[in-house]
């Protein structure tokens, strides 16, 4: 039997060996949750910003423009820099094997093609197996993917993969609404259009019953 991660632990779940991972351990289970990356550079974002400001004719001269280019570095380094934080899981003592579901927990993201946000909001449930989460982990789980430039179709799919991989419960369901910037505020002005993604895995995916509870409760038709 493979050893339990410890509480210190660092977990990057792009990198997530299934294998390493010992479901049964009879105490919680905190992983630390990261992303690797390269490091950011503030100084040269902020370059970068005032060189596209001044491409599109702003005069950076200008009171209200001085210290956009700062502001709006520190903003795309917020929008794409995951917060760590610790997966706590717990035996499941009980053998509850009934559909867990979190409703509308809030998604910001970049859409990767244009740099503009989309919001909305995520429903993620799952089918217990051995071991359950601590229910704000799943908005933790969502918060922390959506920190990228990225589609919502991948947003989703993520979500969804790495919840699997990391818990192994019988079924996962992710489904996300969400209203995109670049198409509301520019391109075909479509304001108050909103997309929906699911992802779908296990038993959630498989079993009629289960994946009809899992739409009903999300509002979404089978």
């Amino acid at each position: 039997m493979t050893a339990s991660p410890t509480f210190d632990d660092t977990l990057d779940p792009d990198r997530i060996d299934p294998g390493r991972i010992d479901r049964s351990a009879p105490a919680p289970w905190r992983p630390r949750i990261t992303h690797r990356r390269p490091a950011v550079d503030p100084d040269a974002a902020e370059a970068a910003a005032a060189d596209l400001l001044v491409a599109l004719g702003l005069d950076l001269d200008d009171a209200h423009l001085t210290d956009t280019p700062r502001r709006m570095a520190q903003a795309l380094i917020e929008l794409t820099t995951a917060p760590e934080f610790d997966l706590t899981t717990f035996p499941n003592d009980e053998g509850y094997d009934e559909l867990v579901l979190v409703q509308d927990i809030p998604v910001r993201s970049l859409c990767e093609h244009h740099m503009l946000p989309f919001t909305g909001v995520a429903h993620v449930g799952y089918l217990p197996g051995e071991r359950i989460l601590g229910l704000s982990k799943l908005a933790r789980m969502v918060e922390f993917h959506a920190r990228r430039p990225q589609t919502q179709e991948r947003l989703t799919s993520t979500v969804a993969g790495h919840l699997e991989r990391l818990v192994a419960p019988y079924g996962v369901g992710v489904v996300i609404e969400a209203e995109h910037t670049c198409m509301s505020v520019r391109g075909a002005r479509a304001i108050g259009a909103r997309t929906v993604t699911s992802t779908l895995l296990g038993r959630l995916r498989d079993d009629p019953r289960s994946r009809a509870e899992l739409l009903a409760l999300t509002r979404r038709s089978a």
